[in-house]
């Protein structure tokens, strides 16, 4: 069965501008890319997208970082997406993350770690849908 999950290249990345590397190397793991769009998050964005973890102690400094700079929010879509993509991020912090992830390749620590992963198929569905009107999927 297709899944969406949702790809965010985040500020640590972009400025080190190798998105194009990240999204070559998901589209050349068989993802499909619905729609994609650079953007720079509001405050207001940072703390909505994220309130999931608001009662936890490293919340406002993941937000102040992920409003920090520009970001690529990519929709994703590919049997098993969820599971099949956090495989291919890695492990959170990438000193854990396996060779050859993108976080191992990208990331420079556990607080800036190059991207975004959905954490359950519910979760995929609900964050494109936070970036992404049903319109703007191809």
């Amino acid at each position: 069965m297709l899944q969406r999950t949702l790809c965010i290249v985040k500020p640590d990345a972009v400025k080190k501008n190798v998105q194009g590397s990240i999204i070559q190397k998901i589209s050349d793991a068989g993802f499909k890319i619905l729609g994609m769009k650079m953007i720079k998050l509001s405050e207001t964005m940072g703390e909505k997208f994220y309130e999931v973890h608001k009662e936890r102690p490293f919340y406002g400094e993941l937000v102040s970082f992920m409003i920090s700079g520009p970001v690529v929010v990519v929709a994703l879509e590919k049997e098993n997406a969820v599971t099949d993509y956090r495989t291919l991020i890695g492990a959170t912090d990438p000193a854990e993350a396996a060779e050859g992830t993108i976080r191992k390749m990208f990331a420079d620590s556990k607080a800036e770690n190059a991207v975004h992963g959905s954490d359950s198929e519910e979760n995929g569905k609900i964050e494109v849908s936070f970036f992404f009107a049903e319109s703007e999927l191809a």
